[in-house]
């Protein structure tokens, strides 16, 4: 498994079906890796199905999230954290920004975290939760969705071991605890679209900073990925579908053989500017002591080691920097 498949220029994120990978079925569970490892190949996104979100949690979520950037804004930055870089809580508007610019993206969100053991979050190093007090159903359902993206997220993790012909479970005791992030974005409407800095969009062109991001599907067009051609195409999900994507340390780790793809969030037509736009990715990290050394496998005279060796924690710290969310004084 895993031969490199050079030149595929998909014009849409290719589609697989997570109960075939857990399947009695060894076929249909081969086919999945071999689906899922050759899209992560060329285009680094796919559209997963059976991944365990009900529409009914997915709804719940969604309806919470809605009220909570509804808040007025002082309430909001009760909950926005002076000294943990964002990783828990509120993130105000414009904070972010992709890495290599200084312009904000237009967009504020709410950050969930492991919700564990005091024991084990002080071991760790992880910032306490931070759950709105103003939306009862919110604590809730945010980490209902986080453990359940979690597993869907393990499982996916299993198949691109399988597919890098390392041992299924190698990726588990390295997500497990891990500091995975539940991320819900709003995307604010803009009054006078005159106002907005210039070249300033709701996610400027960027690449995720973790193993892999799970999406749950957005509540309007504008999510697009940068084909190998140089072409952007949109990334467009069915209902019952997440999708999938390949993160920075997981190119890392591979040497790039799995492709970390650039994408972003564009703004709307002008007429379309003051409508919101909210989505709820979950970013799966390890923990911080993951090494991120280029695996052997992913090493030879075509393709040599491309990167230097890093932690996750470092690299992540170090990324945190790179797009605002910290200062020199904070840590993790």
């Amino acid at each position: 498994m895993g031969e490199i498949i050079s030149d595929i220029l998909y014009d849409e994120v290719p589609s697989v079906d997570l109960s075939d990978f857990t399947s009695e079925n060894l076929m249909r569970k081969q086919n999945f890796v071999q689906t899922l490892g050759d899209a992560y190949k060329n285009i680094g996104f796919v559209a997963v199905k059976n991944h365990g979100l009900s529409d009914a949690l997915t709804e719940r979520l969604y309806r919470c999230v809605k009220q909570f950037f509804a808040l007025p804004e002082a309430i909001k930055q009760v909950y926005e954290i002076e000294g943990l870089g964002g990783q828990r809580g509120y993130t105000s508007k414009g904070k972010e920004h992709a890495k290599g610019r200084t312009v904000g993206d237009l967009k504020e969100f709410y950050h969930v975290g492991q919700e564990i053991s005091e024991t084990d979050r002080v071991r760790l190093g992880y910032p306490q939760n931070i759950f709105p007090s103003e939306i009862p159903e919110f604590e809730a359902a945010t980490l209902e969705a986080y453990r359940i993206l979690e597993e869907a997220g393990l499982k996916i993790l299993r198949a691109i071991a399988i597919y890098l012909e390392l041992d299924e479970f190698y990726f588990d005791n390295k997500v497990c605890f891990g500091n995975s992030i539940l991320r819900a974005i709003h995307y604010f409407p803009i009054a006078n679209p005159q106002d907005v800095p210039n070249g300033a969009v709701r996610a400027a062109a960027h690449g995720d900073i973790n193993l892999i991001t799970l999406l749950m599907g957005a509540s309007a067009e504008g999510l697009q990925i940068l084909r190998q051609d140089g072409k952007w195409i949109r990334v467009t999900a069915l209902p019952e579908q997440i999708v999938v994507n390949v993160g920075d340390m997981l190119e890392r780790l591979t040497n790039k053989k799995l492709k970390s793809t650039i994408h972003r969030v564009v703004n709307p037509p002008k007429e379309l500017w003051g409508t919101a736009r909210y989505s709820i990715p979950f970013f799966m990290h390890p923990i911080a002591e993951m090494d991120l050394t280029c695996l052997p496998s992913c090493i030879d005279e075509n393709n040599p080691q491309q990167f230097e060796d890093i932690t996750a924690g470092k690299f992540l710290t170090q990324r945190l920097h790179e797009i605002g969310l910290f200062n020199k004084e904070t840590k993790l």
